[in-house]
């Protein structure tokens, strides 16, 4: 389903829409739905970010697994304990 796109857009670049898509014979929107998909295309592989090294490193521990767990449950206790 399409949805409606409301933006402003540099004169000189809808004057580019336009000869686009009268010399290709093809609707405006199919113009800047390619020129959008060619973009990402583009930026994907120059920009390939590395999720993990992007993350809070949360699974990156210096302590074992055994003493994570045991500060977790000790916290716990504690807290209940009030």
């Amino acid at each position: 389903m399409d949805k409606v796109l409301s933006t402003r857009i540099d004169e000189a670049v809808i004057t580019l829409i336009d000869r686009l898509a009268y010399e290709r014979r093809i609707p405006k929107k199919r113009v800047i739905e390619e020129a959008v998909r060619s973009y990402c295309r583009q930026a994907d592989t120059q920009a390939r970010v590395d999720v993990f090294a992007s993350t809070s490193g949360a699974w990156q521990r210096a302590e074992s697994p055994a003493k994570t767990v045991e500060q977790a449950r000790t916290c716990f206790r504690q807290a209940m304990r009030w």
